[in-house]
């Protein structure tokens, strides 16, 4: 059974986008397992991987003015969207992390819980959405410097909150999100 694996990063971030992966295994690769369970290092060497060994890898990516325009259910649904769009290869199911299905009106999909654990296609989703996500905050960091993107990848962690209290919202800040919302 041809199974698509899809999961999402980057939803609870203050900024940047949301990213989500979709990805047909060829085979199994060792050491697949959720990405917050991994190093940096080993996230962006089995990231390789999975590039080089899948059928198939889609990427799906929203910015923060849709999240704020559309909210972050629909954003999320957008993101696995346009990650599935890309997969050409046929397919038999799709397995999406977490119990909510955002793309219900695909009869092949499911959704279940822990599958960035469980299953090798999603742990892999899990994986390439997570690298790509904070290479690009990383690469963010160069344009916004006084905010530390490279450090804490949009994340709500003290140095983000410290550095909003400096500079102020940016343009990468989600301003729905209430702690950035009490800023603006």
């Amino acid at each position: 059974m041809v199974t698509v694996g899809i999961d999402e990063v980057g939803r609870g971030c203050w900024a940047g986008p949301l990213v989500a992966g979709a990805v047909i295994l060829r085979r199994p690769i060792a050491g697949l397992k959720d990405s917050k369970q991994l190093t940096k290092k080993q996230r962006e060497h089995l990231s390789q991987i999975i590039y080089d060994e899948a059928l198939a890898v889609g990427l799906g990516w929203v910015n923060p003015s849709i999240i704020d325009a559309q909210g972050l259910t629909m954003a999320v649904r957008l993101a696995m969207q346009q990650a599935l769009d890309q997969i050409t290869q046929a397919y038999d199911q799709v397995i999406i992390d977490g119990a909510f299905n955002f793309l219900a009106e695909n009869p092949k999909v499911q959704t279940l819980i822990k599958a960035d654990a469980t299953v090798p296609a999603v742990s892999a989703a899990s994986i390439v959405a997570k690298v790509a996500r904070d290479q690009y905050m990383t690469d963010l960091a160069s344009k916004y410097p006084d905010y530390g993107f490279a450090q804490h990848v949009g994340y709500g962690t003290a140095l983000h909150a410290e550095r909003l209290k400096l500079y102020g919202v940016s343009d990468q800040h989600r301003r729905s999100f209430k702690p950035i919302r009490a800023l603006s």
